[in-house]
């Protein structure tokens, strides 16, 4: 029994192994040939959104991009428990005023958020 399971554990690492150096050679026969000088350059550029980067790095750049990923983090969690909320709502036994001051608490939170200007760019 534990020869058959040595014999597979083997068959399936040389087989592991052989698929690798088989990928890895058909990889540098294919796509090495073929790479100009000018899109080896290009792949050294620092991947920003799809467009090329402008500036370094490193760079301080503008704090509403934290800002709004965090307002979205906040608003999106909040929103995202209403939907349990409501398929077991009546297992429950929660009052809808319990419901009501939850949506009251977000919506009053949108609109400090608006009036602040931190939904604006």
């Amino acid at each position: 029994m534990l020869r058959t399971h040595l014999f597979i554990l083997f068959f399936f690492l040389f087989t592991i192994c052989l698929l690798s150096f088989i990928l890895y050679i058909l990889s540098m026969i294919l796509f090495s040939s073929g790479v100009t000088d000018e899109l080896q350059i290009e792949r050294l550029y620092a991947y920003e959104c799809g467009f090329n980067s402008f500036s370094d790095s490193r760079d301080a750049f503008d704090i509403k991009f934290y800002l709004v990923a965090v307002l979205f983090l906040i608003f999106d969690l909040e929103v995202s428990f209403l939907f349990p909320l409501s398929t077991v709502l009546i297992s429950l036994n929660i009052s809808i005023l319990a419901i009501l001051f939850f949506l009251i608490i977000l919506t009053v939170g949108f609109i400090y958020e608006w009036k602040k200007g931190g939904l604006d760019w």
